[in-house]
């Protein structure tokens, strides 16, 4: 069972009541668990709706990201994925680079729709594999976007979940803190305390649940295929297609 075949079913398992999930560029393990959570969502009868940036065969939209960002204001996404090159303890993230803004040391891609779908869409779940504190740090050295708000601002949307390829944090809104909620195999809770740039509760921790033969069945066999069409690197390294 390969490290990313374990973060698509985790990430699968939180998109299993969902209308519509949109994935953006360049995120072919949070985009291959949409389309295993919509092969999931048809076999049990009913229907999830699967966008993803990168697909022409699986994105509705034909006028690129201006049509996404309304469909998340009128509230027709229920989940959204977010990275950043550094996300801290109150979900606030980094896209645009690190050191003093705006004589940044290293400059990214920029911050984009980043914020209006923070605040639109219901469920974010931010998603990023590398976890260590030059990545996961206690305060982000520039705003993207916030992971929280005042309490007069309206924001329907924001953090669910913060995943990497170390653990499972879930968010609590009104706290405005992580929280530990599962550890990846062979990660223990002291290990990721030491190599996590926040604070975080730690309440009980759970094994993250390894997949079953038929959801590995599933994802070899009916999304993997789907996959090579738009992430051809991707499904060439995992699954040698």
């Amino acid at each position: 069972m390969s490290q990313p075949e374990l973060l698509i079913s985790i990430l699968a398992d939180m998109m299993a009541q969902d209308r519509h999930v949109a994935v953006g560029a360049a995120s072919p393990i949070p985009g291959t668990a949409a389309l295993l959570a919509q092969e999931e969502a048809r076999l049990a009868g009913r229907r999830l709706h699967v966008t993803i940036i990168q697909s022409r065969t699986e994105n509705m939209f034909t006028s690129g990201s201006r049509e996404l960002f309304d469909a998340a204001a009128q509230g027709r996404i229920d989940t959204f994925f977010l990275g950043g090159v550094q996300i801290d303890g109150q979900a606030n993230i980094n896209l645009v680079g690190t050191g003093q803004y705006p004589h940044v040391k290293k400059r990214f891609s920029g911050s984009f729709g980043s914020a209006l779908m923070y605040f639109a869409v219901p469920k974010v779940i931010l998603f990023r594999e590398e976890h260590s504190p030059r990545t996961l740090v206690e305060k982000v050295d520039f705003i993207s976007a916030p992971g929280t708000s005042e309490s007069q601002v309206w924001r329907p949307g924001g953090c669910h979940a913060l995943v990497t390829g170390r653990a499972v944090f879930g968010f609590d809104r009104q706290r405005g803190q992580f929280r530990l909620d599962q550890i990846l195999p062979g990660e223990d809770a002291e290990r990721i305390r030491d190599l996590t740039g926040f604070a975080f509760e730690q309440g009980a921790p759970v094994p993250a649940a390894t997949p079953d033969q038929r959801r590995k069945d599933l994802i070899q066999r009916s999304v993997a295929p789907k996959v090579a069409a738009f992430y051809p690197e991707f499904a060439k390294r995992i699954w040698g297609i």
